[in-house]
C-alpha cells in the first residue's frame, strides 16, 4: 500500500483523478505559457491556454473544469525541473542561415554572452539557495535574486544556451562553462566585465573567435603595428595558470575613439583585443563598426525582463525547484517568439530585428485558441 508522507495510505483514485487533469504535457505548455501571459494568475494562463479547446468541447456537450490553485501548484512539483531544462537544451540551437541580415561577420556566426539577475519571491527558500545581493549596513534587498548567464545569436536574439545560478556566483565563472557551446566558425563577443586570461583560452580551445572589449586597467605592450592601426601584442597567463603550464597568446589589439554625445569637446576610447588577426579579411574599422552587435544580447535581456515578464517580481514560484523550473519556462517562451519571428523573417528576405517582439507576442497570444478551434484536417501541419 502506497502511503502519504504522513504515513497515512494514500488515495490513488484522487492521485489518478488529478494527473488526469493536468497530464505532464500540459503541465510543461502551462509553465511555457506562463511567460506568454505574464501578468495573469496561474488559473487564467491555464484557462487562455485552453480556451479554444473548451470552445470545442461545449459543442460536443463535454466541459473541462479548470483545476484549483493547489492542484497546479502539485502537478508543477510532480513534473519538477528537469523536464523544462532538458526540454530547452535539446530544443533551442541558432537558427540564422548565410540569408539572414547581419547575423554573419565575413562568414563568422555572431554570437555575445552576458548575464542578468532576477527578482524571485521573497521566501526563506529562496533566499537560502539563491541569496540576496548586497546591501546597506542594517538593511537587506527587497528580494532574492537567481543570476541568468545567456548565449545570443546577435543576428536573431535566439538564446541558445543558458545557465541558472545563485546571486553569490559570479557571471565570469558561469560564462566559462557556457562556451560549452560556441563552435568553429562562430565570433563571440563579450563585454569587459568577462574579460579575463581564462575566457581567451577557453574560447580558442573550442575553435572559436572572439572579439571582446578590455578594462581601461589592463595594459598591454606594443608589439607588431599592423597597416589598418591595430596592434598585435600578448596576453599573459595569471600565476596560478603559468604554473599549470600555460603560456601568453598573441591577441590583436584594436583602439578607437568616438564622440561623447553629452560633451561634443570630448572623446570616449575604447579597446578591442581579438583572435582575427588578419587585418586584410578582418580590418580594424569593420571589427570597430561591428563591435556594437555585442549590445544585442541586451536588447534580448530586455525583450526578456520587460517585454515578456510583465511583471514587479519576475519569477512568481515561492520555492527553489518551481523557480528553476519557471525560469526554463520563460526561456522557452522567449525562444517560441523569436523563433517564429525568424521563420517569418526569412520567408520575407529581412532581418529578424526588424519585426516587433511584442506585436509578434500579442499574435500568438490571440492564435493560441483560433489553432485550437479547428479540425486537424484543416491544419495538418499540427
Amino acid at each position: 500500500m502506497n502511503r502519504n508522507r504522513n504515513g497515512y495510505p494514500e488515495n490513488k483514485s484522487k492521485r489518478k483523478t488529478a494527473e488526469s487533469a493536468l497530464p505532464s504535457q500540459l503541465v510543461v505548455c502551462l509553465i511555457v505559457a506562463m511567460s506568454l501571459w505574464s501578468k495573469d494568475s496561474m488559473r487564467d494562463v491555464l484557462k487562455n491556454l485552453i480556451d479554444g479547446l473548451n470552445e470545442v468541447g461545449l459543442k460536443t456537450g463535454k466541459f473541462w473544469k479548470t483545476p484549483c490553485k493547489a492542484a497546479i501548484t502539485k502537478a508543477r512539483k510532480r513534473l519538477g525541473p528537469s523536464v523544462m531544462s532538458q526540454l530547452f537544451h535539446q530544443l533551442v540551437r541558432p537558427m540564422a542561415t548565410t540569408k539572414t541580415v547581419g547575423a554573419f561577420l565575413n562568414g563568422l556566426r555572431v554570437v555575445a554572452i552576458d548575464g542578468t539577475c532576477l527578482d524571485i519571491p521573497d521566501s526563506d527558500e529562496n533566499a537560502r539557495v539563491f541569496g540576496r545581493p548586497g546591501s546597506r549596513p542594517g538593511t537587506r534587498a527587497a528580494f532574492p535574486q537567481a543570476r541568468l548567464v545567456i548565449l545570443v545569436e546577435a543576428g536573431t536574439h535566439l538564446i541558445f544556451d543558458a545557465l541558472i545560478c545563485p546571486y553569490k556566483m559570479g557571471e565570469r565563472v558561469r560564462a566559462l562553462r557556457l562556451l560549452r557551446s560556441v563552435k568553429r566558425e562562430m565570433l563571440l563577443m563579450w563585454d569587459r566585465g568577462l574579460h579575463s586570461y581564462a575566457m581567451v583560452s577557453a574560447t580558442l580551445s573550442k575553435g572559436c573567435g572572439y572579439l571582446g572589449r578590455i578594462p581601461s586597467n589592463v595594459k598591454f605592450q606594443g608589439g607588431t603595428q599592423l597597416e589598418d592601426g591595430s596592434y598585435l601584442s600578448f596576453i599573459n597567463p595569471p600565476g596560478k595558470f603559468r604554473k599549470k603550464g600555460f603560456k601568453p597568446i598573441q591577441i590583436r589589439v584594436i583602439e578607437y575613439t568616438i564622440q561623447n554625445l553629452n560633451d561634443p569637446t570630448a572623446e570616449i576610447r575604447y579597446r578591442l583585443i581579438t583572435s582575427l588577426l588578419d587585418p586584410q579579411k578582418f580590418p580594424a574599422k569593420l571589427l570597430a563598426a561591428s563591435d556594437h552587435q555585442r549590445w544585442e544580447v541586451e536588447n534580448t535581456i530586455d525583450e526578456f525582463k520587460v517585454h515578456l515578464l510583465e511583471r514587479k517580481t519576475h519569477i512568481r514560484s515561492q520555492r527553489p525547484r518551481e523557480v528553476i523550473q519557471e525560469i526554463y519556462g520563460l526561456l522557452l517562451g522567449h525562444w517560441a517568439v523569436r523563433s517564429l519571428i525568424c521563420q517569418t523573417a526569412d520567408g520575407a528576405e529581412i532581418s529578424p530585428l526588424s519585426i516587433s517582439f511584442t506585436g509578434t507576442l500579442r499574435v500568438i497570444r490571440r492564435a493560441v485558441p483560433k489553432f485550437q478551434r479547428l479540425e486537424a484536417q484543416e491544419i495538418p501541419f499540427f
